[in-house]
């Protein structure tokens, strides 16, 4: 069976993130509860260090309305998860980042998450702004 090929070109952002010994399910593997928190944390770390998002007193906070992964090989402790982070679509109030998680060579998994933008208090849709989507619009697929 060929294992699937990623082209590490086509996600501008990548952080490696270790595993964890507790991140070991009983079967040996990486749990896959962890590689959706890989990918929340890959984000959300790129939000408020690349993006400037403030998020303690920032008027709008991302909600997460949907996520996705598909599994393609597993990943056990002591292996380091390298996640390609990119945008595959930006619109007004919401945004889906695009995930790949790569140990060595392997594309481990790739996944998705959406968030919808909303202001802190009423929790109703607010517009992507400055500083937020200047920095999105780096990571946004060509073709999006």
């Amino acid at each position: 069976m060929n294992e699937p090929v990623i082209d590490r070109t086509a996600y501008p952002h990548w952080r490696d993130v270790p595993t964890r010994w507790k991140d070991n399910d009983v079967y040996g593997h990486v749990n896959n509860v962890v590689h959706y928190s890989l990918m929340d944390t890959v984000i959300n770390t790129w939000l408020i260090e690349e993006a400037g998002l403030d998020i303690h007193e920032g008027p709008a906070i991302g909600l997460c309305v949907e996520s996705r992964c598909s599994y393609h090989a597993s990943v056990s402790f002591p292996q380091v998860i390298s996640v390609g982070l990119r945008i595959g679509r930006l619109g007004r109030s919401s945004v889906r980042y695009e995930l790949a998680l790569v140990a060595g060579d392997t594309l481990v998994a790739e996944g998705d998450f959406t968030h919808v933008f909303v202001g802190r208090r009423t929790r109703r849709p607010v517009e992507i702004g400055p500083p937020l989507r200047p920095a999105m619009e780096r990571l946004l697929l060509p073709h999006a």
